[in-house]
């Protein structure tokens, strides 16, 4: 009950017809109600998930092409520079980090990448050999989410792949 400045009799105050001191109803929601919801976020996921993992899956390959297009027009801006590719055991740092060697060096205008040397978008070092024949005359490519060769030969990768 509230009191008003002299009300000492401890009346309850009323505001219009409502009584302050009168029990108030709780507001929310039955477990019931909770669960009916819940089993329809249930399956709407069930619904839409593998349908968003699938389209993950596919947009991870997308990215992939994406920068393998990047890293090639990279190396060929080196080229152009230098006069020849990276050899393997250079390998694509030498986008970002002048070579060794002075006379390499002196054309070297690089770095030829804006940022770090990127990782394929599940997380490994893009794989770069090169054979100096063929056009282009290097492979850069990915094994996508195993970052190997799978044993059946399945996996050839995504990218400029190796010519056999």
């Amino acid at each position: 009950m509230l009191q008003t400045p002299g009300n000492d009799r401890g009346m309850a105050l009323t505001l219009g017809n409502w009584r302050t001191d009168a029990p108030r109803a709780e507001a929310g929601f039955t477990l019931l109600e909770m669960l009916i919801v819940l089993v329809i976020i249930g399956l709407l996921a069930g619904l839409v998930g593998p349908r968003l993992l699938e389209r993950l899956d596919t947009s991870r390959v997308t990215t992939a092409e994406v920068q393998v297009r990047n890293l090639r027009t990279a190396l060929d801006t080196f080229r152009l520079d230098v006069g020849r590719y990276p050899t393997t055991d250079e390998g694509l740092d030498l986008l970002l980090n002048p070579p060794s060697d002075p006379e390499l060096r002196a054309r070297w205008k690089g770095p030829y990448l804006e940022d770090a040397l990127p990782k394929d978008p599940w997380g490994h070092p893009y794989n770069y050999i090169y054979s100096g024949s063929g056009n282009p005359p290097f492979a850069l490519y990915s094994y996508g989410a195993e970052g190997k060769p799978s044993a059946d030969g399945s996996n050839k990768g995504i990218g400029i792949l190796p010519q056999s």
